[in-house]
């Protein structure tokens, strides 16, 4: 299969060599289908130098000037791979008079579609892109009754979740089944996308094995039986953020950080009183295996455990690398801080200011412990590039209060277990007299808004940084399948099963 696959990637990269006379529509056409088959990691240099020259080509679209579907795949395509493009580029689509898009769009489904996808790729204050998304919405919720397959199904999951903003694995299993429909079609680019993904579902399964053997070996013997058991989708996170096949380590660092987090997490949430929480944070933060005789017995084991698989991660590190542990272990220390002071607001039946929740909440969702896991785990992340993500950026703060706010609206919908602090959502509700349906929309718009400061961020952020921007990106992705329509992946394990049989046990053909 391997074999097959280096021959094919030759014979596709062939596609590039025409690049001179290759017109704007063919490019950016050829650019995405290979991003959506999933192939485009094995001809990043091509995709770069031609993503350039359409870059420069701003002003002659030639035949493609007034095809919307061509210019807003250009649009999407160029933003995502961090070049800025004017949102002045869909003036031609409105009226003169109105500035509204011209109503003789709502017969071009594929047109619209791409538009809605574009438009999705907006910075702070882009108006013009509020009203594109309004108007695709509208006509295409209006029409997909009518349409045909693939057109249709992929208008239904861009209603759900935007294509800038979905996993790039599901859209790669949809629209591998979906590819060979369209006219025209390409069947070695079909051919390949098959064997990768076949190959990377190996290299993934063999991941889940070793996990589940290791996981099954550390819950049985911790034997906190309060705790969540979510191994694989623990590792459909891990999986989301990193792709690729030479991620295999980053992928098994991160997952097992992840499930000790899990424990931590529902330890301090539905297990211990304040007086156990603050006796495991203070040895925590102490780290010495000598500090467990202190502890009650039924967290002594899962405390040393904790310690032995720190240590055995940092054994897995290259020894340049070695010395991210420490900022990862600090990360860990301060969500057993965060978490100790949302218990102390439960204890005290305290109803802190959103902007006080908001302070403390975002750090206790446990993203930045595992980001910075991520990045410990990804070699090839620069040093520059880990000391700019120290900072935490913009980027980085928005990516967390996605997070944050999509698990209080979930749970807010789904209902609140009772040791559970109260929300952003219930204070957002005291502080400013609303309904609990007016702050979940408030809520939702803070959504949209921290989405828009990444793609901002997406457009200016230097090159050197650009692996730990795709690392957030990937990892708000993540977050957006987990908490599709307001479900909770991660707490309810069933919400997520069947999208886990579909990315890891649905046949693809070769």
């Amino acid at each position: 299969m391997r074999e097959r696959r280096d021959q094919l990637k030759g014979e596709v990269r062939q596609m590039f060599d025409d690049g001179r006379v290759m017109s704007v529509g063919d490019t950016v056409r050829l650019v995405d289908t290979l991003e959506r088959l999933g192939i485009d990691n094995h001809f990043v240099k091509e995709i770069d130098t031609a993503l350039y020259r359409v870059h420069n080509e701003e002003l002659d679209f030639g035949n493609d000037t007034n095809d919307l579907h061509v210019v807003a795949v250009r649009f999407r395509l160029l933003r995502q791979h961090g070049f800025w493009v004017s949102a002045d580029v869909f003036d031609k689509f409105r009226d003169n008079g109105t500035g509204s898009f011209n109503i003789s769009l709502s017969n071009e489904p594929r047109g619209l579609l791409s538009l809605y996808n574009a438009a999705h790729m907006a910075v702070p204050g882009e108006m013009v892109l509020d009203d594109a998304i309004a108007f695709t919405r509208h006509h295409l919720e209006a029409g997909k009754g009518k349409l045909r397959s693939p057109l249709a199904e992929q208008v239904s999951r861009a209603l759900e979740i935007p294509l800038p903003r979905s996993m790039r694995q599901l859209e790669t299993m949809h629209y591998i089944t979906e590819y060979e429909k369209e006219e025209p079609h390409d069947i070695k680019m079909l051919e390949l996308a098959r064997l990768n993904f076949n190959i990377l579902r190996s290299v993934h399964l063999k991941e889940l094995k070793a996990l589940s053997l290791w996981w099954r070996d550390l819950y049985d013997n911790v034997k906190l039986t309060y705790s969540r058991d979510r191994i694989v989708e623990s590792y459909f996170y891990s999986f989301g953020v990193f792709p690729g096949e030479e991620s295999s380590i980053a992928r098994i660092i991160l997952t097992r950080v992840f499930g000790l987090l899990v424990l931590l997490d529902d330890t301090f949430d539905v297990q211990a009183t304040l007086e156990e929480s603050q006796m495991f944070d203070e040895a925590l933060q102490r780290w010495d295996e000598s500090m467990v005789s202190l502890l009650p017995e039924y967290l002594q084991l899962f405390y040393t455990r904790t310690l032995s698989n720190f240590n055995e991660i940092e054994d897995m590190l290259e020894p340049h690398d070695k010395y991210r542990m420490a900022y990862v272990k600090k990360e860990y220390k301060l969500q057993s801080k965060n978490s100790i002071q949302q218990a102390i607001w439960f204890t005290q039946n305290c109803m802190p200011t959103f902007k006080e929740h908001l302070n403390v909440s975002v750090m206790a969702t446990g993203l930045p412990l595992l980001f910075f896991t991520a990045l410990m785990g990804a070699g090839p992340v620069s040093d520059e590039a880990f000391e700019w993500a120290l900072n935490m950026p913009d980027i980085f703060h928005a990516n967390v209060e996605v997070g944050r706010f999509l698990n209080d609206i979930a749970s807010f919908k789904q209902g609140k277990c009772k040791n559970d602090v109260a929300s952003t959502v219930e204070c957002y509700m005291k502080e400013y007299g609303t309904t609990g349906e007016e702050a979940v929309a408030a809520i939702a718009a803070m959504v949209e808004h921290a989405w828009r400061r990444i793609n901002k961020a997406c457009v200016e952020t230097r090159p050197s940084v650009e692996p730990v921007v795709q690392c957030l990106l990937n990892t708000t992705r993540v977050l957006e399948a987990y908490y599709l329509h307001g479900r909770d992946g991660l707490t309810y394990g069933r919400d997520l099963k069947e999208l886990i049989t579909f990315l890891f046990l649905k046949q693809v053909h070769v």
